[in-house]
């Protein structure tokens, strides 16, 4: 039986507007440490966000969540923030926050493939 990693992961959600607590599912953060993994996956799919938050400034979106993508990856390009350990990284993305994009409370679980995981995740919770 192949090797079970613990990993943790949340859910990206838009929040068009934050006082009425109402939001969208969007993407999916996945981090394991004992793999080393740290990757998100998201979509906007643009007639859903219309329909749910008309007005909404979809290239902005875009520019946000694609920015947790490039602190996943842990280069220059994620700013000072994605030259933080792997971990570090982590707990900064999925930090409670009051914005347009916030991510739902941290949940864990078991894995052998964690990138196989991420995109059942994201079929499960976004798809």
């Amino acid at each position: 039986m192949p090797d079970k990693h613990l990993f943790e992961y949340a859910v990206l959600r838009v929040v068009p507007r934050v006082e009425r607590e109402e939001f969208l599912n969007v993407g999916v953060i996945v981090y394991c440490r004992s793999l080393g993994f740290l990757q998100t996956r998201y979509e906007l799919p643009e007639a859903r966000l219309r329909a749910f938050a008309n007005g909404l400034d979809l290239d902005e979106l875009n520019a946000r969540l694609h920015a947790f993508e490039r602190i996943c990856q842990g280069r220059a390009t994620g700013g000072t923030i994605g030259q933080f350990p792997i971990a570090e990284r982590f707990r900064w993305l999925t930090a409670t926050r009051s914005t347009i994009v916030q991510t739902s409370p941290v949940h864990p679980g078991l894995c052998t493939d964690a990138g196989e995981t991420l995109t059942r995740l994201f079929a499960q919770l976004v798809q």
